[in-house]
């Protein structure tokens, strides 16, 4: 059985959500971003980026343990493994893995930075916080404009290029978002929000969901010297 070292954040999201579509069974190992799990040495010996989520799965290729980082990897993998949600087209499949790239890439860098520096950060910077609200409206955009053409990210079927992308689109309004503004994204996020396997996937840990402000202790081991000496 696969298990999923995660936390209920968007990032932990897409693989939650991941399994529940794809069918694989699968155990959540949860790692508490804001107390340090990520630091402890178990977990460091899956991932020396010290980042949820990871998996270790231990009926990898060839019957052998395969332990994984990073959420793009991953879906890849989950998809691969049960032979869905990726299409086997090569033309199709690399369009699929460009949309999946496309949120690796820009989608969840810039809408985390803006997050940070206009939620998190002590000091709010005009500059930054502009540059990277500018980002993200730049995005939804882009993705907007995509959606008006087809139906999912890579297509005319769902894969888990949407399910890596949806994640970051849930709570526009923490984005300063009208998702009113983008008509094809909205129809899209609705559509895959509605998904019975997406659903379950947002209720995993969704008892550690962050209800209120985030606390000085958090953010040191989140944004601090912690995470700098930590090897």
């Amino acid at each position: 059985m696969i298990k999923a070292y995660s936390w209920p954040t968007p990032n932990g999201h897409k693989v939650h959500i991941a399994l529940e579509e794809l069918g694989l069974p699968y155990t959540v190992v949860p790692v508490d971003i804001g107390k340090g799990d990520q630091f402890k040495p178990e977990f460091l010996a899956i991932t020396p980026n010290h980042r949820i989520p990871a998996i270790v799965d231990p009926d990898g290729p060839g019957g052998k343990q395969i332990t994984l980082f990073e959420s793009g990897a991953i879906l890849i993998y989950l998809a691969e493994k049960a032979g869905k949600l990726i299409p086997k087209d090569a033309h199709a499949r690399y369009k699929c893995l460009e949309w999946l790239m496309f949120q690796m890439g820009g989608i969840g860098p810039m809408f985390g930075q803006f997050g940070h520096f206009a939620n998190y950060a002590p000091e709010k910077i005009p500059y930054a916080i502009e540059r990277y609200q500018n980002e993200v409206r730049r995005l939804h955009g882009v993705l907007d404009k995509r959606l008006s053409q087809v139906e999912y990210l890579a297509g005319d079927a769902y894969s888990i290029a949407d399910i890596i992308t949806y994640p970051w689109l849930r709570f526009p309004e923490r984005r300063n978002i009208d998702m009113a503004e983008y008509p094809n994204l909205k129809r899209w996020f609705d559509m895959v929000d509605a998904r019975p396997a997406v659903q379950r996937g947002v209720a995993v840990l969704s008892e550690n969901q962050r209800r209120g402000s985030m606390t000085d202790a958090e953010r040191e081991v989140l944004f601090g010297k912690t995470q700098f000496a930590a090897r």
